[in-house]
């Protein structure tokens, strides 16, 4: 992943969450081996949709579960997607957000 851009990078992580299971921007951040850079992962969410590869960015909620990046959605789409993905969502909170973690230090640890 050397000669790929940060955000192409948080971009190849973001792809590889499963449906139905959610990550943070500081998961994905010390995965990267860049642990201070969750706000650069969230801006890398803000841009995701000009991504060649679509990139399934209602994934990534903040470290307690808010789905802090639904401004960039438009209304209530991140829930709508998480939803439809089963994930429950109340008040901007994933329910039951430990269980449906996904931590990409250890799902895709070699």
């Amino acid at each position: 992943m050397e000669d790929i851009n940060f955000f192409d990078k948080v971009y190849q992580v973001v792809r590889l969450i499963p449906p139905g299971r959610v990550t943070s921007y500081g998961a994905i951040a010390a995965y990267l081996g860049t642990k201070g850079s969750s706000r650069m992962v969230g801006y890398a969410m803000q841009s995701a949709r000009k991504a060649v590869v679509m990139v399934p960015a209602h994934r990534v909620v903040n470290r307690q579960g808010l789905l802090t990046g639904k401004f960039h959605f438009g209304g209530s789409t991140m829930q709508q997607l998480l939803e439809s993905e089963g994930v429950m969502v109340k008040d901007d909170q994933v329910q039951d957000f430990k269980s449906l973690f996904w931590d990409p230090s250890i799902e895709l640890a070699l």
